[in-house]
């Protein structure tokens, strides 16, 4: 199975999150199993399709894989809560197609919390 590398990095207090640690290089599958759509199941002998990585299944890894507490901060409804800047090789994810990016070798993704307690 091939795997691409991915530099994380977190930011305005979202490290505390991940034991304290700003940056992380991480390896993901290329591909992933696809979503199963509610379809007919006649079909249960074709293998299950798959799709490549992208941020949506960057953000479910990193909750399973390196989220040490507090998961309700991070993520909600399956993508990052309201609040969370992400960039992707430095620009605003929204420009990039948000989840849908397909991961890259290499790609440098940052997670920076806006929110801030006073």
């Amino acid at each position: 199975m091939s795997t691409i590398n991915v530099k994380i990095e977190f930011g305005g207090g979202l490290e505390l999150l991940f034991s304290n640690q700003r940056s992380h290089r991480v390896s993901i599958p290329s591909h992933v199993p696809a979503p199963t759509a509610a379809s007919d199941s006649t079909d249960a002998e074709t293998t299950p399709s798959t799709r490549p990585s992208d941020i949506t299944y960057l953000i479910s890894w990193l909750k399973d894989n390196l989220l040490q507490e507090r998961a309700e901060l991070f993520i909600e409804n399956g993508t990052v809560r309201p609040g969370i800047l992400v960039l992707v090789n430095d620009t605003d994810w929204e420009l990039e197609g948000e989840g849908d990016y397909q991961l890259k070798d290499g790609d440098e993704v940052v997670f920076i919390s806006t929110l801030h307690g006073g």
